[in-house]
């Protein structure tokens, strides 16, 4: 779903995918062929979403290294409140505006900004914080350690939030914050993916 190497290399032609779910279903959007940017299969987002459907709607959520916007989109078109995309490359922030406009929605946030850094500078910020986040960042860049330690700032995460994540199939996934649990997770081609839970002191999921 993202470019592991120049993110900011002039896309060489243009992908599509479709959002499979909610309000939007069926609805095709494009994006630019940038190397490494892999929007999430229709399989793979079809189980991510069945594991949220009774989380999702209501949610403020964070779409981090957003690359296609997939899974914000899909998100969105099933009931979240509000997204907050964010990515560094300027052909993706254009195309997820163009998505947006397409799609008539007013519910989108869309920021340019490494992924990093903009965690470390919202956890000054208030927003309530986010109910669910999707984590897909470059595999070649091996970022998800620093962003699970970034995730556990005060200030962006809610009480009970979901954290979902995409890696690739054979890397060992960092370790977990003691309120973290890894509720779900699974491997498909070359890819791993899964959702993690983050609860109070008592426990539990959700």
């Amino acid at each position: 779903m993202k470019n592991p190497t120049n993110r900011h290399k002039p896309a060489k032609s243009v992908g599509e995918l479709r959002i499979i779910g909610g309000q939007w279903r069926g609805r095709k959007l494009s994006f630019a062929d940038l190397n490494g940017l892999r929007p999430s299969g229709d399989r793979i987002r079809e189980t991510l979403f069945n594991w949220l459907a009774p989380y999702l709607p209501g949610t403020t959520c964070l779409d981090l290294f957003a690359g296609s916007g997939a899974l914000g989109f899909e998100a969105l078109s099933r009931g979240a409140a509000q997204l907050y995309f964010v990515d560094s490359a300027a052909q993706v922030i254009q195309q997820l505006q163009q998505h947006r406009q397409t799609l008539n929605c007013s519910n989108a946030d869309i920021i340019q900004a490494d992924g990093l850094s903009w965690l470390k500078n919202h956890s000054t910020k208030s927003n309530g914080g986010f109910d669910i986040v999707f984590l897909d960042p470059p595999f070649a860049d091996d970022k998800l350690a620093e962003c699970f330690e970034l995730l556990q700032l005060p200030g962006i995460l809610k009480p009970s939030a979901l954290i979902y994540f995409e890696a690739s199939r054979d890397s060992i996934l960092p370790a977990l914050a003691d309120s973290w649990t890894l509720h779900r997770h699974k491997k498909t081609g070359q890819i791993q993916y899964g959702l993690i839970s983050v609860h109070p002191e008592t426990g539990g999921f959700r």
